[in-house]
C-alpha cells in the first residue's frame, strides 16, 4: 500500500495563491469623502538633474480610498504584489509600510496626514536589489462633493 502525503501539494497552492491573497487586502485612510485636486510629485534622485522630478495634477473623487491605490507610483508594473498596510500610528499621523508578495521586489513605508478639507502623504521606496531609491509625495484639497 503506497502511502502519499498531501502537505506538499498544499505548501504549493499556498505559494502560488498567495501574490493574489497580499492583493486583496485593502488599507482605507479616512479621507473626507469628495472631490480632491491632487497632486503628485515624484522624485527619482539617480536619474539626471533632467528627469530626475516629475509633478502630476488630477481631480478625483476620493470615498474611502485605498493607501496603495492613491500612489500613482505603486500602480506602475514594478509594484504588483505591492500593498501599503497599517502600522503603529503617532498622534495625526497614519503610518503604513510596503508589503510585497517577493519581499525582494521593494521595501518602503508611506506617512499621511489628514484634516477635514486637506491630506498630505510621502511615499519613500527602495527597490530591492537594485538599491535604487524614490520617493512620492502627494496633496489633496478637497474642491467639490461628487
Amino acid at each position: 500500500m503506497k502511502v502519499t502525503s498531501q502537505a506538499p501539494r498544499r505548501l504549493w497552492i499556498v505559494a502560488l495563491m498567495s501574490p493574489f491573497l497580499a492583493c486583496n487586502v485593502a488599507a482605507q485612510v479616512p479621507i473626507p469623502p469628495g472631490g480632491y485636486d491632487v497632486t503628485a510629485e515624484t522624485v527619482l534622485p539617480h536619474l539626471e538633474e533632467a528627469l530626475r522630478y516629475a509633478t502630476t495634477h488630477t481631480r478625483e473623487c476620493l470615498r474611502e480610498p485605498d493607501a496603495t491605490r492613491l500612489f500613482p507610483l505603486l500602480l506602475q508594473p514594478s509594484f504588483v504584489g505591492c500593498q501599503l498596510v497599517p502600522a503603529e500610528t503617532a498622534g495625526d499621523k497614519l503610518r503604513f509600510v510596503l508589503r510585497c508578495a517577493n519581499p525582494e521586489a521593494a521595501t518602503g513605508s508611506a506617512v499621511f496626514t489628514v484634516s477635514q478639507h486637506k491630506f498630505s502623504a510621502v511615499l519613500k521606496l527602495k527597490m530591492g536589489g537594485k538599491n535604487m531609491t524614490l520617493s512620492q509625495k502627494l496633496t489633496g484639497t478637497r474642491v467639490r462633493s461628487c
